[in-house]
């Protein structure tokens, strides 16, 4: 995969260039000193995946990504906090926070890597039908079974949407909000890229899911919805 790396600190680059040598999956294609710069290049040339940070002047990180072609695969590179929920409700693959380690960075580039190929094979797989407690999806030229128990959570990339599942992992050209309509009251949206399956919520507190080994975030507009739904649901129980 071609990436950049935009930063307004020299040495934070430097970082990151350090950080992109060690994955062999990755080949950096230009490091820039601000959005406006990358922006320019992007339009010139082609680019797969770009690490940036947020605060930056003139046009932040978060500016600088809603500018971006729909294809373009982004990583938050920073050292707020801050930002990490709403850096999930646009999209982001990741969101690192500096001192960022080498594990951490590797985790984050796989799962790049992985979302990048399933996009590119996206076009031959779709939803063939949808049942009451399962849906046919046409994955590798055979039409596959997924009961909505064994779905853990939906997420929301581009025009696709990812099903995600304990042993498995499958791709379709649909979004999030055609999905959501054909699926039973266990399935809540918890932010704008992820619908989660209730069933499967490990723990939770005002800002986070745990489902399994995946961590999702609860977006601010989602929130009450979450709590009403799911929450209040349970106490009834």
């Amino acid at each position: 995969m071609k990436c950049i790396i935009v930063d307004d600190k020299p040495l934070a680059r430097e970082a990151m260039e350090l950080l992109v040598g060690e994955m062999p999956e990755l080949e950096l294609a230009g490091t820039f000193h601000s959005a406006m710069s990358a922006a320019g290049f992007i339009k010139e040339n082609e680019v797969d995946l770009i690490f940036t940070d947020i605060q930056m002047p003139q046009v932040t990180g978060l500016e600088f990504v809603r500018m971006l072609p729909d294809s373009m695969l982004f990583i938050f590179t920073t050292a707020y906090t801050e930002y990490a929920i709403e850096s999930y409700e646009i999209n982001a693959i990741d969101y690192l926070v500096k001192p960022i380690e080498l594990s951490r960075f590797r985790k984050a580039v796989q799962k790049a890597v992985s979302y990048h190929a399933l996009l590119k094979k996206g076009e031959k797989q779709h939803i063939e039908g949808i049942e009451d407690d399962y849906i046919f999806v046409k994955s590798e030229r055979r039409y596959q079974k997924v009961h909505f128990s064994d779905i853990l959570f939906i997420e929301g990339l581009k025009d696709y949407v990812i099903i995600q599942c304990e042993n498995q992992r499958l791709i379709t050209l649909m979004n999030l909000k055609t999905i959501l309509e054909h699926l039973p009251s266990s399935f809540l949206r918890v932010n704008k890229s992820y619908i989660v399956n209730t069933d499967h919520i490990d723990a939770f507190d005002n800002n986070d899911i745990q489902i399994g080994k995946y961590e999702i975030a609860i977006g601010r507009s989602y929130r009450e919805l979450f709590f009403e739904k799911y929450v209040m649901r349970k106490k009834t129980l």
